[in-house]
């Protein structure tokens, strides 16, 4: 159970996800401008950490680090730290989980926990779930954090180029616009019912192999 000796700037949200997050000793912003201005000010790098209340790996990450006081420490210490619920923000979610697919060269998930330059909010690094311990063959989250902020402060450089790298990916991801005249028609959306038929469990429930959740796109 989360101790309620702590609060911190979640408690005015309406989000149940920022709200499960609202007594942690992390000095967790929603995302707004009061962070990002914080951020700018004192050239601090942003942690932004993405869920929504029924994932799983994002209630195990939280036991493990977030409610955690020494984790909590070093994130407050080291950066300006977000918290964005997935269902209240998905624009925010698809902007880093395609920065995380394109860095990371893998598909990401949740919890999402992007780290960002405070000038223009580009990610220079990200993961999803962390252990608090090394473990899986990945590093602890207090030694990442470190790592990160080190990163951060010496090789502002390397850096900038990634970040530079990235903008003309996105860019060529836009997609073009609609022709004029153009208008969904029946068969497109046939289309979609059938593949969504297609992947549909129906003994199990879900869509496709696990995690099963449905697509979008």
């Amino acid at each position: 159970m989360t101790s309620t000796t702590h609060t911190n700037r979640l408690r005015n949200e309406t989000s149940p996800y920022l709200l499960q997050h609202a007594h942690n000793p992390v000095d967790w912003y929603p995302w707004g401008e009061e962070a990002l201005e914080r951020a700018k000010r004192e050239d601090k790098p942003i942690l932004v950490s993405i869920g929504y209340s029924a994932c799983h790996w994002c209630h195990v990450m939280e036991h493990e680090s977030f409610e955690d006081e020494n984790v909590a420490r070093v994130m407050n210490e080291l950066f300006v730290c977000i918290k964005v619920d997935r269902e209240e923000r998905p624009d925010l979610d698809k902007i880093y989980q395609t920065s995380h697919q394109i860095l990371a060269e893998r598909p990401g998930g949740w919890p999402l926990n992007m780290f960002l330059t405070p000038d223009d909010q580009m990610p220079f690094f990200g993961g999803t779930y962390f252990p608090k311990t090394p473990k899986y063959g990945m590093p602890g989250f207090p030694d990442l954090l470190r790592h990160v902020a080190e990163v951060y402060s010496t090789k502002r450089d390397a850096i900038r180029e990634q970040n530079d790298s990235l903008r003309n990916i996105f860019s060529r991801l836009q997609p073009q616009g609609p022709a004029p005249g153009l208008r969904l028609g029946p068969e497109l959306l046939e289309q979609a019912r059938n593949e969504l038929h297609r992947q549909f469990d129906a003994r199990f429930g879900g869509f496709g192999s696990a995690p099963k959740f449905p697509h979008p796109t």
